[in-house]
């Protein structure tokens, strides 16, 4: 995902289950805690599930900022009460049970800088608000009119944006481009 152009309202988010970057998501709450209970006020990210929630996904998300450096070891967060728990294992030891074995991504080039990547449930997030993006062709669903600028747009099944059709839930955004080659779309979320 690019972002051209952002507005007043980027927010720090924990993705509520799993969500790709470059799709809208909407606000809710979330179970994870981390480092003893620095995420408990951060708001959920979730795909919209119902006409109500479509209205309301009017944020784009993408992988938080991660300064640290090459390879990044992301061994992802269990729900509440099924560990292992890497950062309680770096700190004590390998010995205890409930710490091995785990499982963890290795990113050799961070995964806000790739496309489409998935973000993984409980991991931290932004969401970003008004402004400009440019997707590639996974995050929305084709359709002729989304050639046409100015086309309408709204939220479809997990999380893709799709052209605007009379009768339906309500208008999100506007294509701004199509890029035909290599089929990116460059849409305005609206206010």
């Amino acid at each position: 995902m690019e972002i051209n152009h952002y507005g007043d309202t980027i927010q720090g988010v924990i993705a509520s289950t799993d969500l790709v970057e470059g799709r809208m998501i909407c606000l809710t709450s979330h179970t994870f805690d981390n480092d003893y209970g620095s995420d408990v006020d951060v708001p959920g990210a979730k795909y919209a599930s119902s006409d109500a929630e479509k209205t309301r996904a009017r944020y784009v998300i993408t992988w938080a900022q991660d300064n640290r450096q090459t390879p990044l070891y992301n061994p992802g967060r269990a729900a509440p009460g099924t560990h292992p728990h890497f950062d309680n294992a770096l700190r004590y030891g390998w010995d205890h049970a409930a710490n091995a074995p785990f499982s963890t991504t290795v990113y050799l080039t961070h995964p806000g800088q790739q496309e489409c990547l998935t973000i993984p449930s409980g991991a931290q997030a932004l969401a970003f608000g008004e402004g400009v993006y440019t997707v590639p062709s996974g995050c929305y669903t084709y359709s002729v009119t989304l050639r046409t600028p100015g086309t309408q747009l709204q939220v479809g099944a997990s999380g893709k944006l799709e052209a605007y059709t009379a009768g339906a839930v309500g208008v999100v955004a506007e294509v701004i481009r199509f890029h035909t080659t290599d089929a990116k779309l460059t849409f305005k979320i609206l206010h």
